[in-house]
């Protein structure tokens, strides 16, 4: 196959050549060929472009998942700027600081989004992604279409756009209550692509799950290396993530080869018994990134399904999709013993370090440090964290520090053992605990509070927990303060567990004495999880 070209929308244009009929993207009740998709992409590229779009200028996406959307994404590239996903489920307050940070130029939004948009900022210039009055059409707010499908733009983005200029930016949580913006590049994607579509061997024809909302990282290996091996993405509508058996139903139904998902998924199919004996008949690929995997879940699942080839993946956002990988290649015979995060992919190089960035002995406990291809340039507008996160090392490396513990083992295969500071894996969303503290320290009437995160084990992995302490005069249930944070932050962020104390526990040196609440919270002695982190 192929080396991938020079920027992500070459990717769509190139196939569009070569597999002009095939299916190209599967929502719910739409599908659209290559030949569609890229004349919708054209369509978006002409209506940004008609709007006086500049080169490298941000445009928000506030849309639902679906063929539509996703040719929003593309389009933003073809047009020459760079795209701002945006999680139409979260609450008003953080859409609006993501979308002030990004200070985008216009925001295509769809009509089911419209609304919360116009309640956080109504004066930004907005097309509308809809289908009414032509199928599939992209409209301006007042409801004139614009922009043609026969119009052909050349593929590549427009002048001075280079494969190492921004193509998105991906808000993940920060500590300090604030969302932060990391910056991915053309070329970050595709390095990862090119690994991945050379070890994996996608080829046309394969149906590929697209199971992460558009936001999140994940999505962004499914959508490009779908498109650059002529493969079918069929989405998977978010109704099913409380739904094991109709998750289930949809593998089986699409007749999927391959599924990419966070481990908590996983996790729950195999606590509701939804996967029968030799299910899936064409499932080939099951892959897994974002958060810790029980091994005994993974144990369940290649005992279920022994005709699947297993993979680990592990990587921050921050360096792009995934940096590493481990093909497990046996049902784990002790599963009280991790999965590995293994090996890095071609082009990245995993390093695991002392304090002082010198490298640990074999078996010994360090650091990890990320190095190679896909490292992000840093974090939008913010040079002081990006000077912190992004480190040169004595030998000229660029280093992303990822805050977790790691050892390498005697064959060179890298082991997760947990984090250094206050980051948990939650539903494959890495979460600054700070974040939730900070919004949880505005609710009226707390005094005093802490968030940590408990590793439940099992089934469960990492559980949140918030406990908190009222002021004089007030009373307020924790049922109360879980509304009121549902206002202020996703739900993914929202602890599942809580606890009113009349006094949090302090240590000697005057301060919230965490290790006491993980201890209050935490339940029997678990089995050890098998990592996917992230």
């Amino acid at each position: 196959m192929s080396r991938p070209a020079g920027h992500l929308q070459d990717l769509l244009a190139d196939s569009a050549q070569r597999h002009a009929d095939r299916p190209a993207l599967v929502g719910t009740d739409e599908t659209m060929t290559y030949a569609e998709l890229d004349g919708a992409v054209n369509r978006v590229a002409h209506v940004l472009l008609g709007h006086g779009l500049t080169p490298g200028a941000r445009v928000a996406v506030l849309a639902e998942k679906a063929p539509w959307t996703i040719a929003a994404l593309i389009g933003t590239l073809r047009a020459g700027g760079a795209y701002v996903p945006v999680d139409p489920a979260g609450p008003a307050s953080r859409v609006a600081r993501i979308v002030g940070a990004a200070e985008p130029e216009i925001v295509l939004v769809d009509a089911a989004s419209r609304p919360l948009l116009d309640e956080v900022l109504a004066e930004l210039p907005t097309a509308l992604l809809g289908r009414p009055p032509l199928v599939g059409a992209l409209d301006t707010q007042d409801g004139v279409a614009f922009g043609r499908e026969d119009l052909v733009l050349a593929p590549t983005a427009g002048p001075g756009v280079a494969p190492t200029d921004l193509a998105h930016l991906l808000f993940t949580s920060g500590s300090t209550g604030v969302p932060k913006g990391v910056m991915i590049t053309h070329d970050t994607v595709l390095a990862f692509v090119d690994w991945a579509l050379r070890h994996f061997g996608t080829r046309p024809g394969d149906r590929v799950s697209g199971h992460p909302p558009l936001h999140f990282d994940l999505s962004t290996f499914d959508i490009y290396a779908t498109l650059a091996a002529g493969a079918e993405l069929h989405l998977v509508p978010a109704s099913l993530g409380i739904d094991p058996r109709g998750t289930a139903a949809f593998i089986r139904d699409r007749a999927l080869t391959q599924w990419f998902s966070v481990p908590s998924v996983l996790t729950y199919l195999a606590r509701f018994d939804a996967v029968a004996q030799d299910d899936f008949p064409a499932l080939e690929r099951l892959l897994w990134c974002g958060e810790v995997l029980p091994t005994p879940v993974l144990a369940h699942w290649m005992r279920r399904l022994p005709h699947v080839r297993f993979t680990n993946l592990y990587g921050p956002t921050e360096a792009t999709i995934a940096s590493s990988y481990f093909d497990v290649p046996e049902v784990p015979p002790d599963e009280t013993v991790p999965v590995p995060i293994g090996r890095a992919c071609d082009g990245e190089e995993l390093r695991v370090l002392d304090e002082d960035m010198a490298p640990m002995p074999v078996g010994e406990v360090g650091e990890l440090w990320i190095g190679g291809a896909g490292l992000s340039p840093g974090y939008w507008r913010d040079p002081e964290k990006t000077v912190a996160a992004f480190v040169p090392h004595a030998d000229g490396e660029r280093l992303y520090r990822t805050g977790d513990l790691a050892r390498v083992d005697d064959t060179g295969v890298v082991h997760f053992l947990g984090r250094v500071d206050s980051q948990v894996k939650s539903r494959g969303y890495r979460i600054e605990l700070g974040e939730i503290e900070a919004a949880l320290a505005t609710v009226p009437g707390i005094r005093e509070c802490a968030v940590v995160g408990i590793d439940t084990g099992g089934f469960e992995g990492t559980t949140i927990c918030g406990a908190y302490s009222v002021a004089e005069g007030h009373v307020l249930p924790a049922t109360d303060v879980r509304r009121r944070l549902t206002e202020l932050l996703p739900k993914y962020m929202v602890p599942a567990r809580w606890a009113e104390l009349e006094d949090l526990p302090h240590n000697v040196n005057g301060k919230i004495d965490r290790p006491a609440l993980r201890e209050r919270f935490a339940p029997a002695p678990a089995t050890t999880a098998a990592t996917g982190g992230r």
